[in-house]
């Protein structure tokens, strides 16, 4: 039983992980004038910097035995991690880009850094839901095999978050 839900959601997982980054793309296309949500990109990092610290609660939280809280940790972060989705495409549908002023050998710290959160924040969708479906399932070997893979990731998304933030944040 627990095999068929594991596998019951593989579909759903890989179509979550493909139209999710293409909407995202697709809504960037889209301005809305009118509305003012330059407040967000403060509130969205510290999203981030609060997710890699639950990230971190959590692998605390299993390895001492507290299933519960671990468990309990791991929702709020795919919560919080939909929380700064939508922040994210609402802000950038209401707002004109900001690009970064850097100049030097900073410039191309913070373009690898960001290019790199790009990508990682596309690959991380399937890893982290294949990782919780197979905790439901109560597959544990497999969720613990997964995650030992997507927690570093995930958590490097939600720390170059922050930094990314933190680089652009004086060229609002």
């Amino acid at each position: 039983m627990n095999e068929v839900l594991d596998t019951r959601y593989n579909r759903l997982i890989i179509v979550l992980s493909v139209v999710i980054p293409l909407a995202v793309a697709a809504l960037f296309g889209i301005k809305v004038e009118g509305y003012d949500f330059s407040f967000l990109p403060p509130i969205y990092a510290s999203i981030n910097g609060l997710t890699a610290l639950l990230l971190v609660m959590g692998v605390i939280a299993i390895k001492k035995g507290n299933r519960s809280l671990h468990e309990n940790l791991m929702k709020t972060c795919i919560g919080l991690s939909a929380l700064f989705l939508v922040m994210y495409v609402i802000y950038h549908m209401t707002s004109t880009s900001t690009s970064y002023g850097g100049e030097g050998s900073i410039r191309y710290v913070y373009f690898f850094i960001l290019i790199t959160h790009i990508i990682l924040s596309i690959a991380i969708i399937p890893m982290v839901l294949f990782t919780f479906v197979r905790a439901l399932a109560q597959r544990f070997d497999k969720h613990k095999k997964l995650a030992r893979i997507t927690f570093p990731i995930w958590l490097y998304v939600a720390v170059t978050g922050v930094i990314v933030y933190l680089m652009i944040s004086p060229y609002y």
